[in-house]
């Protein structure tokens, strides 16, 4: 019996027009191609796109108060929109309205009264093309030996994560894991049997990291990183074992290793936490925290995770080791803590 096809989300389709009539007759032209929003408001709609992350835009070129174009250009500033198409919906056909919307991020246009063939085909055509394009966007941030997140991924990852601990107060850690004396294990065993140790390492990482917003990613060579965000030290700290041993458990032999008889791999541990304090009896601690935060970066995050993984490796390797990338210590000094 053929197994059904697992269900693909539908697209979601953005109709922004201050006239119901013609929101009216785009959803019924459209229904049977996406999910359809609407707002017949501007600013609503600058806030509906960041809510429901829209596959495609259908967007009035004179809207009242925030114009269509002002609203298509605020949209395409934002990185997350540069692959959204956005059409634009209008009765002036005239050429210097037309440039100025291309030059705004506007893909093409549907002009009114729209026809309902016309309009199909184009939104059919363009979220096509928006899912192709998702398609690579995901297989460039993929490792392409592991099939777990790249390094270009983990950059990315990091440095939203970093903004939203400063913005927000939450902790982040970070894991930095390599494969002990990898080396050893492809001159003993092969290359092939090296590539089949990272990619069980890399899965085994992957089914341990579970939490949303978790991500493993291959770093480099033998070496992975686990991000955590707004997860304690305690928690990281016991992930990392739980990794440590897990990869132990697969049992692959390495009689090279002066670590294990087993492949095993060498963990260090990072944490940043700036939480936010509301205490009246010091109202400045918030902004000192977050200026401390400001001070340091996610670079600092590394470089701290790589500092304990080099203690973990001194220390005998296959096991976890920790260091901590403090914002509170200057704060608390200043306030006798």
């Amino acid at each position: 019996m053929k197994s059904d096809p697992v269900a693909c989300p539908l697209p979601r389709i953005l109709i922004v027009d201050d006239d119901p009539g013609t929101i009216r007759l785009l959803a019924q032209i459209l229904k049977d191609l996406g999910k359809v929003y609407f707002t017949t408001q501007s600013m609503e709609a600058l806030t509906l796109a960041q809510s429901i992350s829209p596959d495609i835009i259908l967007l009035d070129i004179e809207m009242p108060g925030l114009s269509g174009l002002e609203v298509c250009e605020r949209i395409k500033s934002d990185p997350k929109f540069e692959d959204v198409p956005v059409l634009f919906v209008t009765s002036n056909v005239g050429v210097d309205v037309e440039a100025r919307a291309l030059t705004g991020g506007a893909i093409d246009f549907i002009h009114k009264p729209p026809a309902a063939a016309l309009v199909k085909a184009r939104v059919r055509n363009y979220l096509a093309l928006k899912q192709k394009t998702d398609q690579l966007k995901m297989l460039s941030m993929l490792d392409g030996l592991t099939g777990v997140s790249n390094r270009r991924a983990f950059d990315k990852a990091l440095a939203e994560e970093w903004r939203r601990a400063v913005r927000m107060g939450h902790s982040l850690s970070l894991i930095m894991l390599d494969v002990d004396h990898f080396k050893r294990f492809n001159d003993a065993y092969g290359h092939q049997a090296g590539d089949d140790c990272l990619r069980a390492v890399a899965t085994t990482i992957k089914e341990s990291v579970k939490r949303p917003g978790e991500m493993a990613a291959r770093y480099g060579g033998e070496e992975f990183a686990v991000l955590l965000p707004n997860c304690s030290l305690d928690h990281a700290l016991a992930l990392a074992e739980i990794v440590r041993s897990s990869v132990e458990a697969l049992a692959i032999p390495h009689g090279a290793s002066d670590a294990c008889t087993l492949v095993s791999i060498s963990c260090g541990v990072a944490h940043v936490c700036a939480p936010i304090k509301t205490n009246d009896e010091l109202p400045n601690i918030t902004l000192n925290l977050r200026q401390a935060a400001l001070d340091s970066t996610a670079t600092d995050l590394v470089h701290e995770a790589d500092k304990a993984l080099y203690k973990a490796k001194t220390n005998g390797r296959n096991r976890v080791e920790t260091a901590q990338l403090t914002l509170r210590n200057d704060v608390d000094q200043q306030h006798g803590g």
